[in-house]
């Protein structure tokens, strides 16, 4: 009876222990703050058309605030060259294209995640000259008169809006005229810069990009009639992108109401 008693009295204190024990830790436990997960640094690699030079740079700062651990590094260059850097297995993340074309050469070729396909934005194209010319060119027929030397045009097989002129000479019936004093260049940017030098007596570019120089002046905006193929900019992730989800997020950072704005902001039209 006595031993009996002796070991429930041990089994009791062994308990009350455990039990003690138990409590400290579950206090202990929920005092306690759980971590907060971090966000590792990510790099997207953007691969965007020359004219979206200065409203990247802009979305670039808006979106460090809403993803401070994400570093955009963009690639500008004409549109069919960074098609064919795609093609060549560039490490990109992001497509931005100003023609519907390089896209879909793209996802022909299975190199998009086919529903992130977006149009984005839409824009115009327009002829411009130097500020103090003083020839009278009101009109894209005028590209045709004798008063026009030279004028700049995007290459039409790898520089959109070089196809979307060739499309609106062709339409106006000029185009051998405006081909047999055309210079051409690597993409847009170019295109202002010869006529900004006054290496070139006019040219053709973006309405956007017209927009970002004060040395020079819009002389005839086409109208939608004389292309065939729309001004739009869509913008895919690329299969191989090595980051897929953060760039999906990227992408619908660009359809966002913040983004829309700035790209109003620069002169793009909203689709």
């Amino acid at each position: 009876m006595k031993k009996r008693f002796s070991f429930l009295l041990v089994m009791s204190l062994v308990m009350g222990m455990l039990l003690m024990t138990g409590c400290s830790q579950k206090a202990k436990t929920s005092e306690t703050p759980a971590p907060v997960a971090t966000q590792k640094p990510i790099t997207l690699t953007i691969s965007a058309a020359a004219s979206l030079t200065e409203v990247m740079g802009e979305i670039k700062i808006l979106y460090k605030v809403e993803k401070p651990n994400v570093t955009l590094n963009y690639n500008f260059a004409s549109s069919g060259i960074l098609q064919k850097q795609i093609e060549q297995g560039a490490e990109v993340d992001l497509f931005f294209s100003a023609g519907k074309k390089q896209m879909v050469a793209l996802k022909e070729k299975g190199l998009l995640i086919d529903d992130t396909n977006v149009n984005l934005v839409g824009n115009s194209v327009v002829l411009i000259v130097k500020n103090n010319s003083k020839l009278d060119i009101s009109n894209f027929k005028d590209a045709a008169d004798n008063k026009i030397v030279k004028i700049a045009l995007g290459e039409p097989k790898t520089v959109p809006v070089g196809q979307y002129c060739e499309e609106v000479f062709t339409s106006l019936n000029i185009i051998d005229k405006v081909k047999s004093k055309a210079v051409y260049a690597k993409d847009v940017k170019e295109v202002l810069t010869w006529v900004e030098t006054g290496n070139a007596d006019a040219g053709v570019v973006y309405g956007t990009d017209a927009k970002t120089s004060k040395k020079v002046k819009v002389a005839s905006v086409a109208s939608d009639d004389l292309y065939k193929t729309p001004v739009v900019y869509p913008a895919a992730v690329i299969k191989a992108s090595k980051n897929v989800e953060d760039t999906k997020e990227f992408l619908k950072f660009l359809s966002s109401d913040s983004a829309k704005e700035v790209f109003k902001k620069y002169g793009f039209n909203s689709l």
